[in-house]
């Protein structure tokens, strides 16, 4: 490697791109590495940060276009000739071909993140005769996010690149890995939608007479349970890490990153941010869920009872999680705090937001507005918790567990009232019987 890094401060950005152009053609030669350190070099003075993405975004399309129409001309004359001695024939082939026309461009964007896998991708692609336009948009796609991330990291961390890329590199690939099951859950669910359909749901309305009558709320239900355990899996493992005390690495690495991305001049906007997670935003938007529901939905009693009840209970929820989890918190000027595990401002944001979005979406059709909305939601919850970071109040994984607590709060309520209000149609449809 250091005859790479050597030949990088010497030869710059036609190093960068040659490098990343064989590692696409599967040579095995450390990307993640190199790009990062560019990034060291571009926060030393020694590169240019946008020529460097430019570069190193040139030698992986290259790469990665040249990978494809190899595998393109190449790929079917060897399958047919060697294809036998590994189980892969005409056939086998033909079936991975049209899953793979369906849904490989999804992998594309994220395979990048994974080692080995990046390297494989764009032959595979070939082979199986994907279009290029479809896999030139999403592969040119992901290589550019790829680049621009781990040089610009490298660029963010400085000098203390060496003592965290291990830690970076893990989490990277982790997302890339999470990314990939993500996307084989989505299409074992559209293959197999009746099944797991019925099956989840049979499980979450067993205490219900009349199944049938659910209809298309059975989709909200399941998208529901299925968001519900991602968040409680991922709730297990942060307790099981809070337990194992795990997180100082992290909360090292995400606060170094915060301050590095935010200096001084950003105290402003930051404590506009942090009100974002106060009575501030959470009043005026209470108060138009409110009278929302009471515009425009039939079960007014029921949605405006379950909206104060979520908001309330998730006040004896942080209560109850800070009396079972104990952590000395971050030390502000003079002051030790105490208990910040898991973060009340992100628990909350997360809970009041998360909640009133689904009760607005839930009486609203338009797609644009439903999308805006998300990504509302989503924008406002992150600028409160990189707040708390940035003021030194809160460790990054309180931040984290945050949202991962009032993720399992919203949607563990969510089902219930999808499901309160079905029976409460059943009953009523039964009296008019």
């Amino acid at each position: 490697m250091s005859i790479l890094t050597t030949w990088l401060e010497h030869y710059g950005y036609g190093m960068l791109f040659i490098a990343l152009f064989l590692e696409m053609l599967a040579l095995p030669l450390p990307g993640e590495m190199m790009m990062s350190y560019t990034g060291l070099f571009v926060f030393e003075g020694k590169l240019n940060w946008l020529l460097s993405i430019v570069s190193a975004s040139a030698g992986v399309t290259a790469g990665i276009t040249l990978s494809y129409w190899i595998g393109y001309r190449l790929g079917r004359p060897f399958v047919a000739k060697y294809g036998h001695r590994i189980h892969l024939g005409e056939q086998q082939l033909a079936k991975m071909s049209l899953w793979f026309e369906k849904y490989g461009d999804k992998l594309l964007f994220v395979a990048y993140f994974i080692p080995g896998v990046r390297h494989i991708t764009g032959y595979f692609c070939g082979v199986t005769r994907m279009s290029f336009r479809r896999y030139a948009l999403y592969s040119y796609s992901g290589a550019i996010v790829w680049v621009s991330l781990f040089i610009s990291l490298g660029r963010i961390l400085g000098p203390k690149w060496e003592a965290y890329h291990q830690t970076v590199n893990r989490y990277m690939i982790i997302f890339g890995i999470s990314s990939i099951i993500l996307t084989l859950l989505v299409y074992f669910y559209q293959k197999y939608k009746r099944r797991v359909l019925g099956a989840v749901m049979s499980l979450l309305t067993q205490g219900v007479q009349h199944f049938h009558s659910l209809g298309k709320v059975r989709i909200l239900l399941l998208s529901s349970f299925i968001t519900f355990v991602l968040f409680v899996s991922l709730m297990l493992g942060l307790i099981q890490d809070f337990l194992a005390q795990e997180f100082s690495q992290f909360d090292e690495v995400a606060s170094f990153v915060v301050h590095s991305l935010f200096g001084p001049e950003w105290i402003g906007w930051m404590s506009g941010f942090a009100k974002l997670g106060s009575i501030s935003l959470y009043g005026p938007l209470l108060i138009i869920t409110a009278v929302w529901i009471i515009l425009r939905s039939r079960e007014r009693l029921l949605e405006l009872g379950f909206l104060f009840w979520v908001v309330i209970g998730v006040e004896f929820l942080d209560e109850g999680l800070r009396m079972l989890f104990h952590r000395s918190g971050q030390v502000v000027p003079g002051l030790q705090l105490f208990n910040t595990f898991p973060s009340d401002e992100t628990l909350t944001s997360i809970t009041v937001c998360g909640f009133s979005a689904f009760l607005l979406l839930r009486h609203y059709s338009m797609r644009l507005f439903h999308i805006s909305v998300i990504l509302a939601v989503i924008l406002i919850c992150l600028l409160v918790g990189i707040s708390r970071i940035y003021f030194n109040v809160q460790f990054p994984s309180d931040v984290v567990a945050g949202y991962v607590f009032g993720g399992v709060w919203v949607s563990l309520n969510v089902i219930l009232l999808e499901l309160l209000r079905k029976l409460q149609t059943s009953e009523g449809a039964k009296l008019i019987n």
